[in-house]
C-alpha cells in the first residue's frame, strides 16, 4: 500500500509539471506538438539520469526509484498524447510535420536518455 501511495504522489507531481512545462513549451504554436515533444525529451533525460544513478551508483533506494520513475516521470511523459497528436497530423495530411514529430520524438528521446546517463555519471564522479 505504501508503494501505491508513493506512485500516486509522484504521479500527481508529474502531472502538474507536465501541464505547466508542456503548456509553456506549446505556447505560441498551434500545429506542431512542441509541448508533448518537449516533456518526452525532458522526461527521457531525467529517466536516463535516475536509472543510471540507481543502477550503477545505488543513489536511490527502491521506494525512491518507484516514486521518481513510475510516479513522477511516468505521469510527466506521455506516449498516448504523442500517438494521438501524430495521428491527428496524419489525418490532417500534415505528412512533413508527422514525419518530423515521429523522428524527433524517437531519436531525441533516445539521445536524451543517453545524455541523462552521461550527465548523471559525470556529476557523480565530480
Amino acid at each position: 500500500m505504501y508503494i501505491w501511495l508513493l506512485m500516486g504522489i509522484g504521479g500527481f507531481i508529474g502531472t502538474i509539471l507536465r501541464y505547466i512545462i508542456g503548456g509553456w513549451l506549446q505556447s505560441g504554436s498551434s500545429t506542431f506538438p512542441f509541448g508533448t515533444l518537449g516533456v518526452n525529451i525532458i522526461g527521457s533525460f531525467l529517466l536516463g539520469a535516475v536509472m543510471y544513478l540507481s543502477e550503477f551508483r545505488g543513489i536511490f533506494n527502491e521506494e525512491m526509484g518507484i516514486f521518481l520513475t513510475i510516479g513522477v516521470l511516468g505521469a510527466f511523459t506521455t506516449l498516448s498524447s504523442f500517438s494521438y497528436e501524430s495521428f491527428r497530423l496524419f489525418e490532417q495530411k500534415e505528412l512533413l510535420l508527422l514525419s518530423i514529430n515521429l523522428i524527433a520524438t524517437v531519436f531525441l528521446s533516445l539521445g536524451a536518455v543517453y545524455l541523462g546517463k552521461i550527465v548523471a555519471l559525470g556529476l557523480w564522479r565530480s
